[in-house]
């Protein structure tokens, strides 16, 4: 078989007894992996009602078809579980070179069940699973677990995805980190790892090959991104400066959020930039396995006699807002070592980061008093982020409080609920629906919640905005206009909903989304039909295809949130987003209209197959061949 090794590792932590399934083409291609292929065994393997933390909930890391072939843009792995942040299912995202050391150890993915007695990690390596001891790990930071186990394997190559501290103790925050930098950060994953008492995934595998249908048209395609990189203004932007590159323009647009969102423009967004991280902070560019992009950051330096280490790679834009715009702070290099510590505690930076910043409005409401949080939490003071940091990795005093995320964290006080950014309980990432509106209906309806990766945004379609080559790409997905800026009509819904199906598809195929996409990408939509042609084999491997994968993987998420009582009631937005933002700037004034979100779900559940509440209907499972959650309801 082609771009697969056939092998799907199931492990049940308390038994501490693996099996290997092979499931065979069909189903490899009916789902192709990723997050499509995990919600299968989470909805076949999981009774409905399980808490994040119980042992029976499933947690599923995913690689795909492409992952491992030499090409950029194909190293990634989902992890999917109940999320113990957002309310129903939880999905993240990473990259790096365990998702193509998972792939060469023998392994598309791995279905991990029960909870370990004790501390354990999972060894992974050609075709070969052991449950190891983990003791000597536990309560060690990232970077020291992956000093400790390079030293015992003797082996720098090894591959380690880890929750880290913050996981071990139940943060709901949590992410699960590889290279002691590199994040499935979203939706509290980390979390469930550690509640099961699993450390750590450790990989490696002596072959370094993918068998694909077509070597010689991957080396052309392959060659091909190479030499048109430059040709591509977005993709030069994320070498010269990566994701923060995005923070002045964000700023412009009055899209960078500020002081909890209560407004759009930072006056400091200068000092955070990603010019401003390159002339300054930047020791050098990192990448993930075979990428020519080389988006990431790695910075060294110090922040109040603190050591900033390149061991801890250096913020994305999420990261310079969420830890610095969110909560007014506008020294660089400050957010350098929060970021160092998320990372080395295993903490989302999102989410942690939002979650400060709403405890630091309520402060400045009169909400929360210095008796209540230990310490002054004032919009700019990057010491109280540090401190609240480490506390909330600790769960020590008010930080114990902020780790159960912001919108548990308001329902245990019983207050703040006015200053919440969640949807679905998960915070929301640094893009804004004052400035996007169609962020505003996928914020609402998505899955797990708030995700800033789940759709194209509006300026790739809108006039004004956009231009020829995205245009070009977009028609390759039925899009031949521009629609009107901030409209949220049929077309801009239609718009949402047909690349929310191209990004799941990506999430199912474990490609990056800011190499493979529907429109500003290095590699548009028709390429990413002929690559999968080529990897796999499936000549027939059409558009409508892919497509179907992404609203599979999206129906078979929604039929999960149903099963555990989610309905059209849980797909809105925060009541802070109803209101005037603050400030000035473009966005200043503005606020989502509750009508016309209510007449944009409507408008998305139509087209989607749904009933009025939300709920898929059983023609539209039936047509997208996964009738069989029925049995699972």
């Amino acid at each position: 078989m082609n771009g697969y090794t056939g092998n799907i590792l199931h492990v049940d932590l308390t038994s501490k007894q693996h099996v290997i399934e092979n499931p065979g083409e069909a189903f490899y291609r009916q789902y192709i992996g990723g997050s499509a292929m995990g919600m299968v065994y989470i909805l076949r393997g999981m009774p409905a009602g399980v808490d994040a933390y119980d042992p029976a909930n499933v947690l599923t890391m995913m690689v795909s078809g492409p992952t491992g072939v030499p090409i950029s843009g194909q190293s990634r792995m989902t992890a999917n579980a109940r999320s113990p942040l957002a309310s129903g299912i939880g999905d993240s995202e990473c990259g790096g070179f365990f998702p193509a050391e998972l792939k060469f150890a023998g392994f598309d993915g791995l279905v991990i069940h029960g909870k370990a007695d004790a501390p354990v990690y999972l060894w992974l390596h050609d075709g070969e699973a052991e449950v190891r001891d983990a003791s000597h790990l536990w309560g060690k930071t990232t970077s020291q677990v992956e000093k400790i186990l390079k030293q015992e394997f003797g082996d720098d190559k090894i591959q380690i995805a880890q929750c880290g501290p913050g996981g071990e103790r139940l943060v709901r925050t949590a992410g699960i980190i590889n290279m002691a930098n590199r994040a499935n950060g979203r939706t509290g994953m980390g979390a469930v790892m550690g509640s099961k008492n699993l450390k750590a995934v450790v990989v490696r595998g002596s072959s370094k090959r993918v068998k694909v249908a077509d070597q010689k048209g991957i080396n052309a395609l392959a060659r091909w991104g190479a030499a048109n990189l430059q040709n591509y203004g977005g993709m030069v932007d994320l070498q010269i400066n990566g994701t923060p590159g995005v923070v002045a323009g964000q700023h412009l647009s009055g899209g960078l959020p500020t002081r909890n969102f209560s407004e759009g423009q930072f006056e400091d967004y200068q000092a955070i930039s990603g010019d401003t991280l390159t002339s300054t902070l930047l020791k050098e560019t990192d990448t993930c396995y075979a990428c020519t992009v080389r988006c990431k950051r790695v910075v060294e330096g110090e922040w109040q006699g603190h050591q900033i280490h390149p061991v801890s790679g250096g913020p994305e834009y999420e990261t310079l807002a969420t830890l610095g715009s969110y909560c007014g702070v506008g020294d660089l290099a400050a957010i350098c070592y929060a970021n160092q510590l998320c990372n080395e505690y295993g903490l989302d930076t999102i989410s942690t980061g939002a979650t400060i910043a709403w405890a630091m409005e309520c402060y400045e409401a009169g909400l929360l008093t210095e008796e209540e949080t230990g310490m002054p939490l004032r919009f700019g003071d990057a010491g109280a982020v540090i401190a609240m940091l480490e506390a909330i990795a600790a769960r020590e005093g008010f930080g114990a409080v902020l780790a159960e995320g912001s919108a548990r964290a308001a329902d245990q006080l019983n207050k703040g609920h006015e200053y919440l950014i969640t949807s679905k309980g998960n915070e929301a990432p640094a893009h804004m629906p004052h400035a996007k509106h169609s962020l505003a209906l996928i914020y609402a309806v998505n899955p797990f919640g708030a995700d800033h990766q789940s759709h194209e945004h509006d300026p790739s379609i809108e006039e004004g905005q956009t231009d020829e080559t995205n245009m070009s790409r977009l028609g390759e997905i039925g899009f031949e206009h521009t629609i009107p800026q901030h409209d949220m009509g049929p077309e801009k819904v239609k718009y949402a909903l047909v690349t929310q199906q191209f990004y799941s598809f990506l999430d199912s195929a474990n490609l990056c989304q800011f190499v493979w996409g529907p429109a500003w990408h290095l590699y548009g939509p028709n390429q990413t039909v002929s690559m999968i042609r080529m990897v796999t084999g499936w000549e027939d491997f059409s558009m409508e295809e892919l497509l179907k994968i992404g609203e599979r993987r999206i129906n078979l998420m929604r039929v999960f949130n149903q099963r555990e009582g989610l309905d059209s009631r849980s797909d809105t937005l925060p009541e802070k987003f109803f209101k005037p933002l603050q400030g000035s700037g473009p966005t200043a004034g503005v606020f989502i209209a509750p009508e016309m979100l209510e007449e944009a779900k409507q408008n998305y559940y139509e087209m989607s197959g749904w009933d009025k509440d939300g709920l898929p209907k059983r023609k539209t499972l039936e047509a997208l061949g996964i009738d069989w959650v029925f049995e699972r309801m």
